[in-house]
């Protein structure tokens, strides 16, 4: 019966360690280096988070596609530029980075700590 509770406790640590592990091919920048970044036309930056969330507080220069939205409206997005994503704390924005991965995007960034860090 030990080795049980072993095993349980090895899946789930290993559960919790693969939805922390940095996706390959997706670089994480934190919101003060998101500032040296935020001046460059060549990327395209997107808020993932919803329409009302966005609308009470964003970023200048974001776009708002919401998270549930991004397959269909990812056409709208280029896919030979970096796309930089943002949401309230990361969570979403690193889910919406592994999507866009999916869907072949190559240059991706997600904002760690999301809006929640972000001081102008």
């Amino acid at each position: 019966m030990d080795y049980l509770n072993y095993a349980i406790f090895a899946l789930l640590l290993l559960f919790v360690l693969i939805r922390f592990v940095p996706v390959k091919g997706i670089r994480n920048i934190s919101a003060s280096e998101l500032k040296n970044e935020l001046n460059d036309k060549q990327k395209q930056f997107i808020d993932v988070r919803t329409t009302v969330e966005f609308n009470r507080n964003h970023i200048r220069g974001f776009k708002n596609v919401p998270l549930h939205q991004l397959s269909q409206k990812s056409k709208e997005l280029a896919k030979d530029k970096e796309v930089v994503v943002i949401c309230q704390s990361g969570m979403r924005s690193m889910k919406a980075s592994k999507e866009l991965k999916k869907l072949g995007f190559t240059q991706i960034t997600n904002v760690k700590g999301g809006v929640s860090a972000w001081r102008p």
